[in-house]
């Protein structure tokens, strides 16, 4: 009698820890038809409750940032519209109805609302210095400056009265989350800077649009980004001839970063027309190379991409006067893509230009081409370092 009593007792102390907790419980089973299947991008999933009558929405983020256990529960908002409640278990991010106050801590989610024309709902920024964005610069005194990771003013940022934070994650979770818990202000991971591919970083917008109240817009937005990306890509494909071979970045801290074969970069490298000189990276991250393995590198490249903040053959080569004589430099092939920089050093290449792909491709096609240097025009994002 007394083992039985016992272990009722343990029973019913695990019911109660499980429904404190919500670790056991799937809200996926209540949520479990599909509202939106990403073509492009890798990070995300929106579905919707089994019964067509409601409105609201469940935000799976499955990569939030990079290296993240592809097996780890997914990071989840669930949008409650026309009254509906959260299911009591449930211990996720709740918003309810659309988000009308946003705090936004990285530039590129900016991009995101401007192009669904959702500007007017950013309240708090990080680093208003540093954004390119003119509607946001116009009303910059009205915008709270919520400083950045590691820093953050929570004064400013509870001062803003946001109804959502839009953060993202380098190698980990954000150190604002529990605290953001503790103040009672839902978030939501934006892991755009994850997508390897050009298209599957500007698909986020669907995301935001959803959250905003604006799906279809969002929708159509991401439809056209990626049919004038295919567009610009088939002609590169059409027009190309001898595939250049291209370097890409300088060191840091004597250490050059190369990234894989499957990234972003070297996507729009193989996109334009271009063969990455370092495929041998299939890592799925970044990897460092010594100084001497990039001067070999280099050597076997005809064009040299995204130099850090070298905007000048003078600043380029005092960080790496050995590459005075590669061909790319001799040549005058070297680009970065920091036309677009402000005078705090902000760069529209990583904000406007995640909405934008096809304008980078066309610049990348562009400088791949077999155009002499001085008679290339009507770059978008990239300007030759000279």
């Amino acid at each position: 009698m007394k083992k039985t009593y016992t272990f009722l007792i343990l029973a019913a102390v695990m019911l109660f820890l499980k429904s404190c907790s919500g670790e056991r419980y799937d809200i996926s089973e209540e949520y479990s038809r599909k509202a939106y299947t990403p073509s492009e991008a890798l990070g995300f999933t929106i579905s919707a409750p089994k019964e067509d009558s409601d409105r609201s929405l469940l935000i799976n983020v499955t990569r939030a940032w990079q290296g993240e256990d592809s097996m780890a529960a997914p990071r989840r908002l669930l949008l409650l519209r026309d009254g509906a409640a959260a299911p009591r278990e449930f211990r996720g991010q709740c918003l309810r109805d659309s988000a009308e106050r946003i705090v936004v801590m990285s530039s590129s989610h900016i991009a995101m609302l401007d192009a669904i024309g959702a500007t007017d709902k950013i309240v708090g920024v990080s680093g208003t210095d540093y954004i390119s964005n003119s509607s946001l610069q116009a009303r910059r005194s009205s915008l709270a400056d919520v400083g950045y990771e590691g820093n953050v003013d929570y004064e400013a940022l509870v001062g803003a009265h946001p109804d959502l934070v839009l953060l993202y994650g380098l190698n980990g979770a954000s150190p604002m989350e529990k605290r953001l818990e503790q103040l009672g202000i839902p978030y939501i991971y934006i892991g755009d800077y994850t997508e390897q591919s050009p298209t599957g970083k500007a698909e986020w917008v669907v995301v935001l649009a959803e959250i905003t109240g604006r799906g279809q817009l969002g929708r159509e937005c991401f439809r056209l980004i990626k049919e004038r990306y295919d567009s610009v890509a088939s002609n590169s494909v059409q027009a190309k001839g001898r595939r250049p071979r291209v370097m890409l970045n300088t060191p840091y801290s004597d250490t050059w970063f190369m990234p894989p074969s499957d990234s972003y970069a070297v996507r729009l490298i193989e996109d334009a027309g271009g063969e990455y000189v370092y495929t041998q990276n299939k890592s799925g991250a970044s990897v460092p190379v010594d100084i001497e393995e990039a001067y070999i590198l280099a050597s076997g490249a005809d064009i040299w991409i995204n130099t850090g903040t070298a905007s000048t053959a003078s600043e380029l080569l005092r960080q790496c006067p050995k590459f005075a004589d590669v061909p790319a430099v001799r040549s005058g092939r070297v680009y970065n893509n920091t036309l677009r920089v402000n005078a705090a050093g902000g760069n529209d290449y990583w904000e406007s230009g995640v909405m934008q792909p096809d304008l980078i491709l066309s610049d990348l096609i562009k400088i791949f081409s077999e155009t002499p240097p001085d008679s290339i025009e009507g770059l978008n994002y990239y300007q030759r370092v000279k």
